[in-house]
């Protein structure tokens, strides 16, 4: 059965529908799940997950890649980056999640809406909200990290904000150093120019990334973009 959207603007719907009927987010889910021929909202999210993009991306990353996941804001890229983390840890390797943006709270509910609970994850899943986050902060963070382990950086830009830490490319290449040393794969979500234009190209691309200061994109191995239900994954060149 097709969805009539994709699954992170079915949950925008449930948020929604969640405030303005004074209701949990769970039984909006339910409701919205419901209203698109399902049971319940781990069943609707089951089936898309068969097919979801995550699932076939990750098998395509390698310990030691960082990996960009960029999309203007309410186009699923947390989402898809939580979604990798997911893939790791079914495979049973280690997932952690470096924000400023999210509480534990927060990713708890993204983790609910893509079908999956924190506790099915116990002891492979971490969660770090640290005002002190940089490459320095993050490096020292995964000293004993164990090969395989995917760390989301909930964003790029965010390393970019405190004026004593060093500059942004030296910070991405000291962790794109870290991570082949250390076999772990980093997933940086990053914001897009508000100058994207979707008239002009269904995706954004590198030449939208939001870069205040300078940067050679070329790090990156992998790249993933999306906007409007439209996915673009690639090896960086």
């Amino acid at each position: 059965m097709k969805l009539s959207a994709p699954v992170y603007h079915l949950k925008r719907r449930a948020k929604l529908l969640s405030r303005e009927a004074d209701i949990p987010l769970y039984e909006a889910l339910d409701r919205v799940a419901f209203q698109e021929g399902y049971k319940s909202w781990s069943l609707l999210v089951a089936k898309a997950a068969a097919i979801a993009p995550a699932g076939r991306l990750f098998p395509r990353l390698r310990p030691g890649d960082l990996v960009l996941v960029g999309a203007r804001p309410g186009q699923g890229k947390t989402l898809m980056s939580l979604e990798l983390a997911v893939e790791a840890m079914k495979a049973g390797d280690q997932a952690v999640f470096f924000t400023l943006e999210y509480t534990e709270k927060d990713i708890r509910d993204r983790l609910r809406a893509i079908g999956m609970e924190w506790a099915q994850f116990e002891g492979l899943f971490e969660f770090d909200c640290s005002d002190a986050v940089s490459a320095d902060y993050i490096m020292k963070r995964l000293a004993s990290a164990p090969r395989g382990m995917v760390a989301v950086i909930d964003y790029l830009q965010l390393l970019d904000q405190k004026r004593e830490n060093p500059p942004l490319a030296v910070q991405v290449r000291a962790l794109k150093s870290f991570a082949r040393d250390r076999g772990l794969i980093v997933v940086f979500i990053s914001q897009i120019d508000r100058s994207y234009d979707p008239s002009k190209k269904p995706c954004p691309d590198l030449r939208d990334i939001r870069l205040p200061n300078p940067l050679d994109l070329k790090l990156f191995d992998k790249t993933c973009f999306l906007h409007n239900g439209e996915i673009r994954f690639q090896a960086a060149s």
